[in-house]
């Protein structure tokens, strides 16, 4: 009697491993070797847009530009800049009864490349970095790094930068002050043990033979970025060059419960949606994919949420379904929509303790995480979504047995963080933050369960084909 009381009246979330059949374990650690695979091929924002498109049009994805109308069935999509992508399937009903969005971004931090960046000092090259994004910028000195990114030559052809990634490649470090020296630099704040101009990667040191050239191993660095990729110093003005961990994915644990890489933050999010989206054949309502850029500095800038350009593509799926476009038409389509904004979440580490609230923290292992509202201390910058709408996505996952947790960013006072889902909102979309939890998150290698991917994956599906 005492057990079904319990029953009845508590709220518990379990450990995925209790709750899933030895077929969706399977299915689960299946997924995740697909996840990891795309992880190592998009370590950067434009990666994970040109790796996304090169899925879509395998299945059948098309630019919607190419359409001058769509029909239930459709599948389109278009690149923002390579830095951000809308797809959609259009669906069945009229585009006036609103469409169900999943939004994820996928930037993360990391370290870009000054606009000079290039010098010698004490017969050793550097390039100087600008972090990008909230950092704790002593876990990036010492491990070794890559080089990716995108440039223009002069002659207006472009070229893309990825070393440091092969096996067989040379990789790149951001130095750090040894031990035997350290005696002021441990009494810093952990904010000031390394400032962002001590952050400076290493890059060579072997001089060009002519001893008249008065930078001889700046020369000697800029002659092998000539040979191997056309570019000249001028070119890496313009240039968009990140410097990233140079380690693919890995299993993590003894027994590979978890993976280990950089970038979760958000692609553990953006890849179970792109999926989810992909996946769709017909649908009652139109779906759609959104992927962002900026998210980690504040979504601004023509490819960030607040862009425009985002809002442009759903009018454009407005038009071409409705046979025309009209204001008020769309904006009732707006308010009509339903989205997931699909962004990680802090796991609980019990190392840290003392910063976390584990009555309503997420746990690694229980499911994806919904989040009612985010923000800073007071819920400063929050999207708190409406009991209503949270309801309702509540009783649609336990409707289909979807595991999900709930939970919020860690203790009031010690901090917090904001996503995409203020944007969406903004624009009068219905919208819930939901995401994987993470540990070590914005560090090189962040850390997520298998389970929890696999979880997030069933409820984007779920949300996108019956809401």
């Amino acid at each position: 009697m005492g057990k079904e009381l319990e029953k009845s009246l508590l709220n518990k979330y379990n450990n995925l491993f209790d709750v899933y059949s030895t077929a969706e374990l399977q299915s689960a650690f299946t997924f995740a070797e697909d996840y990891k695979s795309f992880l190592d091929h998009a370590k950067t924002e434009r990666e994970a847009v040109y790796t996304s498109i090169k899925l879509l049009n395998n299945l059948g994805f098309s630019d919607i530009r190419s359409k001058e109308q769509l029909l239930p069935g459709d599948k389109v999509y278009r690149s923002i800049h390579n830095k951000g992508l809308m797809a959609a399937v259009i669906g069945e009903d009229k585009a006036k009864a609103g469409f169900n969005i999943l939004g994820a971004h996928v930037d993360s931090p990391r370290f870009d490349l000054k606009p000079n960046p290039i010098y010698e000092e004490a017969e050793m090259v550097f390039l100087k970095t600008h972090y990008y994004g909230g950092v704790k910028k002593y876990q990036w000195t010492a491990v070794p790094l890559a080089l990716h990114g995108f440039a223009v030559r002069a002659d207006g052809t472009s070229v893309k930068i990825a070393i440091g990634d092969d096996e067989n490649d040379p990789v790149f470090m951001l130095t750090d002050l040894l031990i035997h020296l350290s005696k002021d630099q441990m009494t810093k704040t952990a904010a000031e043990v390394v400032t962002g101009e001590e952050l400076n990667l290493l890059i060579g040191g072997r001089p060009v033979p002519h001893k008249d050239v008065s930078e001889r191993f700046k020369v000697g660095f800029l002659m092998i970025l000539k040979e191997k990729y056309g570019l000249s110093e001028r070119d890496i003005v313009s240039a968009e060059i990140q410097v990233v961990p140079s380690d693919k994915a890995r299993d993590l644990g003894f027994d590979r419960s978890f993976i280990a890489a950089y970038g979760h933050d958000d692609r553990v999010c953006a890849y179970p949606a792109l999926r989810a989206v992909a996946a769709q054949e017909k649908s009652k309502r139109t779906v759609m994919l959104m992927l962002t850029d900026k998210e980690e500095v504040g979504s601004q800038g023509n490819t960030g949420a607040q862009s425009q350009e985002y809002e442009t593509f759903m009018a454009e799926v407005y038009a071409k379904t409705e046979g025309g476009y009209d204001e008020l038409g769309f904006l009732m389509a707006l308010e009509n929509s339903a989205m997931l904004s699909t962004d990680v979440v802090n796991g609980y580490d019990p190392n840290f303790a003392s910063t976390m609230d584990i009555r309503n923290n997420s746990m690694m292992g229980h499911g994806v995480c919904l989040q009612k509202y985010t923000g800073s201390r007071g819920k400063s910058g929050a999207s708190d979504a409406n009991a209503e709408f949270l309801a309702k996505v509540v009783h649609l996952l336990d409707e289909y047995k979807i595991p999900w947790q709930t939970g919020e960013l860690g203790k009031v006072d010690q901090g917090g963080g904001g996503t995409i889902s203020q944007y969406a909102a903004n624009r009068g979309i219905e919208v819930l933050d939901c995401g994987v939890p993470v540990l070590n998150m914005h560090a090189p290698q962040e850390i997520v369960h298998k389970l929890d991917l696999y979880a997030t994956h069933q409820a984007y599906r779920c949300f996108i084909e019956n809401m």
